[in-house]
């Protein structure tokens, strides 16, 4: 069905229907609506490909992910970009998923904006010093990115208070009359999770304990079961453990079960970042530092970079999510 047929049975020219399927703003909105009721009525779709070239836009976002860690681990990540899938779909915008290698000198961040396969980019897993995020800039490609990183221009981002978050719990915990508070957390070089150990390490400080309960390991169930053990294991277990991310929270929760420290009197109180994963066999309630569903950020994330697209100036748009305690 062309889209002559339907100027013809409407009475209209051929560029006004056009100009009314490919969403330009000047069609009045009464014969926007029946033009789009004609072309549902006949089975009109446009073609993608030529409303893309026609138009300068490719009506897809790119989620660009690193090769190392590997982020589809994390079922919370999975949530986050189903959310902005999702939305971004309501808009008739596709997200497609990158992989990025930081060692092949960022060639498929390169090839993918060469192309005009996608009209910005979502960066994730940001470091504090992002040769992605810098790359982009240099290249001046619209960009939003989920964490910070330090560049000397205004960025568009979306993060979450990290340093509060750990700076809250040990607060919580000194108050109770713990000051034994051991952290474990993630070994990775990324942005959120040195603003995380800093905020621990920092409220520490403050409070002139030692910080020789503070471990980086691989954001894992296993490792967070192997350091819990060695955890117990030593003369003077910590009297608090405050897990840096959900999968060493989960295995810190089993090594705890095990040793009968997870609840009852003799308990080493457990706090873990975003909570357990939704398929922890651990049934007792565990504390957590809430930042907000993933069906939240995935939302936002989108939203944003919808207004990105649009021509919001990247300095209007960062957005800074504010951490809770959730305490049982």
């Amino acid at each position: 069905m062309s889209l002559k047929a339907i100027a013809s049975a409407l009475g209209l020219s051929v560029t006004t229907v056009s100009r009314a399927l490919n969403g330009y703003d000047d069609v009045a909105e009464q014969t926007r609506l029946r033009i789009q009721q004609e072309a549902r009525l006949r089975g009109y779709h446009p073609n993608g490909v030529a409303r893309r070239l026609k138009m300068g836009k490719a009506n897809a976002i790119g989620l660009m992910f690193p090769a190392t860690p590997m982020p589809f681990n994390d079922a919370s990540f999975i949530d986050i970009l189903v959310s902005a899938a999702l939305l971004l779909s309501q808009h008739e915008v596709d997200l497609l998923v990158v992989a990025d290698d930081p060692e092949g000198d960022h060639r498929c961040l390169n090839r993918m904006i060469r192309s005009r396969y996608i009209d910005a980019l979502i960066v994730t897993h940001t470091t504090r010093h992002d040769s992605r995020i810098a790359t982009l800039q240099q290249l001046n490609f619209p960009f939003l990115t989920l964490g910070r990183s330090q560049l000397d221009a205004p960025y568009a981002w979306f993060d979450f208070d990290n340093y509060s978050g750990s700076r809250m719990a040990v607060d919580h915990y000194l108050a109770r009359g713990f000051d034994r508070i051991a952290w474990l957390g993630s070994h990775h070089d990324q942005t959120f999770t040195g603003q995380r150990r800093d905020g621990y390490l920092a409220t520490i400080a403050r409070h002139g304990l030692p910080a020789d309960l503070c471990w980086q390991v691989a954001p894992s169930r296993r490792e967070g079961y192997r350091m819990t053990r060695e955890l117990l294991a030593l003369p003077s277990p910590p009297q608090v453990l405050i897990t840096d991310g959900s999968l060493l929270g989960d295995g810190a929760a089993i090594a705890l079960r095990e040793a009968q420290r997870l609840t009852g009197a003799d308990r080493i109180e457990l706090m873990v970042y975003d909570g357990l994963p939704a398929d922890s066999v651990i049934g007792e309630p565990v504390a957590s530092i809430a930042q907000a569903t993933s069906l939240e950020v995935g939302q936002q994330v989108a939203s944003m970079v919808l207004q990105l697209m649009a021509g919001e100036p990247a300095s209007a748009l960062q957005v800074l999510w504010q951490p809770a305690l959730n305490v049982p």
